[in-house]
């Protein structure tokens, strides 16, 4: 069980590629969960029901190396928590371990509050972050935002153990810092996607937590992305798989120049 001390203890996982594929970038995997992010998220639920889409630790490792991780205070990772903590803090965590092993310049897959996890890393590292699958994103609207207090509290209660003795105003600090702002994706502003050049494929999400109109509003403002409406279940695995390969392979081409 591999594990990283970079002022947090960070637990993380490294899979493929088979022998024989030829060399790629790799691809930093940023698990679904909210708050709860962990790498066994991938596969199943909090409750402990299948996904519904490829595990992208077994099917994307078949042809490039992949690196999954647990965040900071989930799973096997962990972190004090101070008052100034944020988005950022997530980012020096992911970054940090990527240093560690060496990585420059990488893709990344973030599913739910992972897609801004890796908008935040576009946004504050563009020359590393080759491309990013944003799958089924988090973001604000009207009818998720009452749940916004009841999902970060869940996670302080399952965290209880590991939060033991973080004064209150410090975790009321964090929530904030996370989901303070009323607006967009949380983590990165509208600005910011209308103007990035990293390549974004959005797999759209369709429920109160992932929002319809957010990922398609993404996939408008972002200079350089796709969308792809319907790709979960069984019957769409190999369009999936092939569909995020395709564009990982298309973001590592350089741009063609006209004559």
């Amino acid at each position: 069980m591999p594990e990283l001390y970079l002022g947090a203890k960070l637990h993380y996982e490294i899979y493929g590629p088979d022998a024989g594929a030829p060399p790629r970038l790799p691809v930093l995997l940023l698990a679904p969960g909210g708050l709860r992010s962990r790498i066994g998220l991938w596969r199943h639920t909090h409750d402990g029901r299948a996904r519904n889409w490829p595990d992208p630790t077994v099917e994307l490792a078949r042809a490039r190396q992949v690196v999954a991780m647990d965040q900071r205070n989930a799973g096997q990772s962990f972190a004090l928590v101070g008052p100034q903590d944020g988005w950022d803090s997530f980012a020096a965590d992911q970054l940090g371990l990527l240093d560690a092993l060496g990585i420059e310049r990488f893709h990344v897959l973030g599913a739910c509050i992972g897609s801004s996890f890796a908008l935040r890393l576009a946004e504050l590292a563009p020359q590393r972050v080759a491309s990013a699958v944003l799958q089924q994103p988090i973001g604000w609207s009207p009818r998720n935002a009452p749940l916004r207090r009841e999902n970060f509290q869940v996670w302080v209660d399952g965290a209880a153990d590991r939060l033991a003795g973080v004064p209150p105003a410090h975790l009321q600090a964090l929530e904030q810092n996370l989901f303070g702002g009323e607006d967009f994706v949380f983590s990165v502003s509208r600005d910011f996607v209308r103007s990035t050049r990293t390549p974004l494929l959005v797999l759209a999400g369709n429920d109160v937590h992932h929002p319809a109109q957010i990922s398609r509003e993404l996939a408008e403002l972002a200079p350089h992305a796709e969308l792809i409406e319907k790709w979960r279940g069984e019957s769409r695995r190999s369009a999936y798989l092939a569909g995020v390969l395709e564009f990982l392979d298309r973001s590592e081409q350089p741009p063609r120049i006209s004559a």
